[in-house]
């Protein structure tokens, strides 16, 4: 399997949308497990005021990223391989909002 990034813009309007979003895509990673595994994601806010998102997957290839995007509900159209990473720092813990 290949790491990809995937970028979605403006996909969601609140932190609801998003957590419904989230739910689905873990489910259907399960229905999935072998061709698509979700490593992490960041929600980004969007000049908009949307919410869209950077999203890290081992997939066996594009097509399958896409088929895991339509059934979530959220395209996936902007996917690119990662070539490496230079991880420097650990991840910050997430933000909390409300």
């Amino acid at each position: 399997m290949q790491l990809y990034m995937i970028r979605r813009r403006s996909i969601w309007a609140n932190e609801d949308e998003l957590a419904v979003t989230n739910a689905k895509s873990a489910k259907v990673g399960e229905d999935m497990a072998g061709r698509v595994r979700w490593i992490r994601s960041y929600a980004v806010n969007e000049e908009d005021g949307r919410i869209g998102s950077v999203c890290f997957y081992e997939a066996e290839s594009p097509d399958a990223i896409r088929e895991h995007g339509d059934r979530i509900g959220a395209p996936s159209e902007e996917i690119q391989p990662v070539r490496g990473a230079a991880v420097k720092q650990p991840d910050p813990q997430p933000v909390q909002y409300g």
